[in-house]
């Protein structure tokens, strides 16, 4: 952990490096493929576990409420993203965990709810998690398109995924915010498109 060796001062300098050295491609690539969600009327899969895992429940709480403006949500016309985390499922996360295995809970969502052209994001700091990789699997095997954000080296789901949202660094805490922050500034592009969009079809 980076913070028990570096000061406050320090910490931030590390992390504002990081960030600069961010791939501006992959996450401008990242905004693109939720936005083609949006305009094909694809769903968007979020997953992760611990920390990625609150990620991924943040991310579709944003992407669920905020791809639309406040005053547009009310409008029942208004065409909305498909997004949903599979972090949230908890009941169903716990009786695949018990009756079947743990590194289950993704796919066995996924086998319910996927369909060829759905986005899969897929947070793992270390790119290793096994419950991860599995759904991942499956999803490239039935046509979904696949995002891996990652840290470290990058792990499996780095090579597994068809798109990569990779950070660089050996540090959990560090990558886990780098990715939500990133993250933010996705959200952002997307609700900007969507919206000019939506101007635009009015004309």
């Amino acid at each position: 952990m980076l913070g028990t060796e570096l000061s406050a001062d320090d910490y931030i300098r590390r992390l504002k490096t990081e960030l600069d050295n961010i791939d501006r491609e992959q996450i401008e690539n990242w905004a693109q493929l939720v936005f083609d969600c949006y305009e094909k009327d694809h769903f968007v899969f979020i997953l992760g576990n611990g920390g990625s895992g609150n990620n991924a429940s943040h991310m579709c709480e944003d992407l669920g409420k905020s791809s639309l403006p406040e005053s547009d949500l009310f409008d029942e016309s208004k065409k909305r993203l498909r997004v949903m985390s599979l972090t949230d499922n908890i009941g169903w996360i716990m009786a695949i965990a018990n009756d079947l295995s743990y590194d289950q809970i993704f796919v066995q969502q996924l086998m319910n709810f996927g369909r060829e052209g759905d986005l899969v994001i897929a947070i793992s700091g270390s790119g290793n998690s096994p419950n991860v990789l599995k759904a991942v699997d499956w999803a490239n095997r039935h046509g979904l398109v696949t995002l891996g954000l990652t840290g470290y080296d990058g792990g499996q789901l780095n090579s597994m995924c068809r798109h990569q949202v990779h950070v660089p660094l050996d540090d959990m805490g560090m990558v886990e915010s780098i990715h939500l922050s990133l993250y933010h500034w996705m959200l952002n592009d997307v609700h900007a498109r969507i919206n000019r969009l939506g101007r635009y079809q009015q004309d």
